[in-house]
């Protein structure tokens, strides 16, 4: 096999702006090809970002043999389709988050990556950077003694009615959106699924979620509050509270370079800063993939976790729609 994984960009979605610069900063990795459902859509996104091959339809580019691997950054309701379809061509995936909107969905996705021997990824970038990682190790040392509660809360303003956030067959909503950060950080806090989960949200005018809140809890008398919103500022911010102090993430999962902090408070007030290496956002899942192709090093982020991520949503949806707490 080639040292250099060939990238395929499986759409013109915005999200490929993130991805380009990482992938074109690592040494085993190139940006080959981009395909639209238009060619000649594909053809000017070709242009205007240097990429030398551009596809009239997405089965053209996984059957041409000119990518290795592919970032899927299409609407919430297309990834299994495009996911199964790009493994069954013998191409690995990073889909973007959520994975997908049903457990059927997902298990249909996780039996193409094993029938087929591809790797297949979600594309939880926050998940890859040191400062999450940090966090674990203070996490799982006992810096923090036992934590019993993580807080969290990603919301920014969405008044456009036609974006595909806000068609609810589309998978739209806050939760599916930005609500899945919170729940998934409080995931890898406490290293395993929620048991129970009790959620609230406020439909618009399309159908969707415009703003969530749930409480999900874990062994051990556990908590997390999660909350998402596009009807507020934008916001980001995590609380991880254990029994000898907590950690505070004012920009926990994107922004990580503008004005982040992660600080520390022990239980008699003391503060301290803690310093977290610069690491471009996106550049980890790239990495890690490429990693996982040429080494055969297992993926960082599990395809069981990733189907736990679901399995929550999913749960505080079906909770908010009867009015009381459901098991996860």
């Amino acid at each position: 096999m080639s040292n250099i994984v060939r990238w395929g960009l499986l759409s013109t979605a915005n999200i490929n702006q993130k991805l380009i610069p990482p992938i074109r900063a690592s040494k085993r990795g190139e940006l080959a090809a981009v395909a639209s459902r238009d060619l000649r859509t594909a053809q000017d996104y070709a242009k205007k970002w240097g990429i030398p091959k551009a596809f009239g339809g997405y089965q053209e580019m996984l059957d041409s043999g000119a990518v290795d691997a592919v970032y899927i950054g299409l609407p919430n309701h297309l990834h299994a389709e495009w996911t199964i379809k790009s493994l069954q061509a013998g191409v690995h995936v990073l889909c973007e988050k959520p994975f997908a909107l049903s457990l059927d969905e997902v298990d249909a996705m996780i039996a193409a990556s094993r029938s087929t021997g591809r790797y297949l990824t979600e594309a939880f970038m926050y998940r890859h950077h040191p400062q999450t990682k940090i966090v674990g190790e203070w996490v799982r040392s006992g810096k923090l003694g036992e934590v019993f509660l993580v807080r969290g809360h990603f919301s920014f303003k969405l008044t456009d009615l036609q974006n595909v956030r806000m068609i609810p067959e589309w998978g739209g909503g806050s939760l599916w959106d930005v609500g899945v950060y919170p729940m998934s950080f409080a995931q890898f806090v406490y290293g395993e699924p929620a048991k129970t989960a009790f959620g609230r949200q406020i439909i618009g005018a399309t159908g969707v979620d415009e703003a969530f809140s749930g409480v999900l809890t874990y062994s051990g008398e556990r908590l997390a509050e999660v909350s998402s919103s596009f009807r507020t500022a934008y916001h980001t911010h995590i609380d991880i509270i254990g029994t000898e102090g907590r950690l505070v993430l004012n920009r926990p999962f994107n922004s990580l370079e503008d004005g982040r902090r992660l600080t520390f408070f022990s239980g008699d007030g003391h503060m301290q800063e803690i310093a977290v290496p610069t690491v471009e956002l996106y550049s980890g899942e790239v990495e890690d993939l490429q990693n996982a192709i040429l080494d055969g090093t297992p993926p960082y982020l599990t395809l069981e976790e990733t189907r736990n991520h679901v399995r929550t949503v999913l749960a505080l949806y079906e909770s908010a729609r009867r009015g009381e707490a459901v098991e996860v």
